[in-house]
This record gives structure tokens, C-alpha cells and sequence, in this order.
């Protein structure tokens, strides 16, 4: 890229940051054939990818990661939950428990251990699971629901114990030979298993 190209595009990329839509919001950008940077804080394009996040916003999404109340409503990802299921056979019910318990349905969700987005993937896993943007709900879900096939298939279709999995690791679930000895993980299986019935209900 020419240089005045690129001090073109820093500028811009200034003037967003300074601008009243960075003030609380995330800017996205790509750079299409022409070599032309393109900004915005609503993409809607699939080639627009993360710039820059609001840092007052992940802030407190780390202060408040709790979920008693759901930030988003589940209907809003129910075609990327759905596709997911059926492509990777799994309960469209259980997915969608999963993101419940995991981030209350916040595509932005951060936790304390750095596990991010609607299924709460530790990076380790997303890159394993190719998952390029974990802030991206149709790549996050879409790794989240292979993630718990893979699980389904290792422990040959026993849920809790994939959800032990999914909560513990693999490992501990292995080293006990069943759901492992923690408060949380015993916790976090039977609060999804009843968030599963609460949606096959519905």
C-alpha cells in the first residue's frame, strides 16, 4: 500500500475512534480488491472483521458475568442454532441450553479465564476448531456444536458426561471416570440439562 494511502486510512481510522459511533460500539473493517479500507460499527458483510473493540464494553462484560437474565433473545440466533444442529446431528435444545448457561446469549461475553463469545471458547479450542472470529456468532456456534459432537462421540452419547467435558475438560472427566468431583462442574451439568428440557418444552 502507497503511503499516502495508508495515512489515509490511519485518518480514517482516527476520525472513527474519535467519532460519536465508537463511543459504544465495536468497528469492524476489510479491505476489498481495490486495496480500500472500509470501517463501519454495524458490518454486514461477512468480510468485515473485528478493528477495534469498545473497551468500556468489555469492561463490563467482565464485571457482570453473570446470567440470570438472558442479555439477547435466543430467537435472534435460532437459524445459525438450528443449521448448526442439523449439520453436526446435535439436540437443537442442547445447543441452545449451552449458550444459556454459558453466556446468556451475549456474543460479546468475556470470562475471567478468557473463554469467549456465545459457547464460551477458550482460544486453544477455537483455533483447533478453526474458529477465525469467536466474537462472530456463526463461527462461534458453528465451533461450539462440533466442539460437542466430538464430546457426544467420545463418551458415546452420554450428555452429562459431554457437558463435563465441556465445563472441566476432557482430561478430568477421563481421570474420574465420570463427572469430576467439582461443585461447579456438577452445577453446570444439571443447570443445562434443565435448561435443555425448558427448551424441548418450548
Amino acid at each position: 500500500m502507497k503511503k499516502h494511502t495508508l495515512h489515509a486510512v490511519q485518518l480514517l481510522a482516527l476520525g472513527l475512534l474519535l467519532s460519536p459511533l465508537s463511543a459504544g460500539a465495536d468497528i469492524y473493517k476489510y479491505e476489498d480488491e481495490a486495496g480500500v479500507m472500509h470501517f463501519t460499527d454495524a458490518p454486514t458483510d461477512r468480510r468485515f472483521r473485528i478493528f477495534m473493540r469498545d473497551i468500556q464494553k468489555d469492561r463490563r462484560l467482565r464485571t457482570n458475568f453473570g446470567f440470570g437474565k438472558l442479555s439477547r433473545n435466543p430467537d435472534e440466533f435460532d437459524a445459525i442454532i438450528t443449521s448448526c444442529a442439523r449439520e453436526f446431528g446435535v439436540d437443537k435444545s442442547l445447543v441452545k441450553a449451552v449458550i444459556h448457561a454459558e453466556s446468556g446469549y451475549n456474543p460479546n461475553a468475556v470470562s475471567r479465564k478468557g473463554a469467549t463469545g456465545l459457547m464460551q471458547l477458550m482460544p486453544s479450542t477455537a483455533q483447533g476448531l478453526k474458529v477465525t472470529d469467536s466474537f462472530n456468532p456463526e463461527d462461534n456456534i458453528r465451533g461450539g456444536v462440533r466442539y460437542l459432537r466430538f464430546l457426544l462421540d467420545t463418551f458415546k452419547g452420554d450428555v452429562s458426561l459431554a457437558l463435563a467435558a465441556y465445563n472441566a475438560g476432557l482430561g478430568k472427566v477421563s481421570r474420574y471416570g465420570g463427572i469430576p468431583p467439582y461443585q461447579e462442574t456438577r452445577n453446570y451439568v444439571s443447570k443445562v440439562l434443565n435448561y435443555q428440557k425448558s427448551y424441548m418444552s418450548n
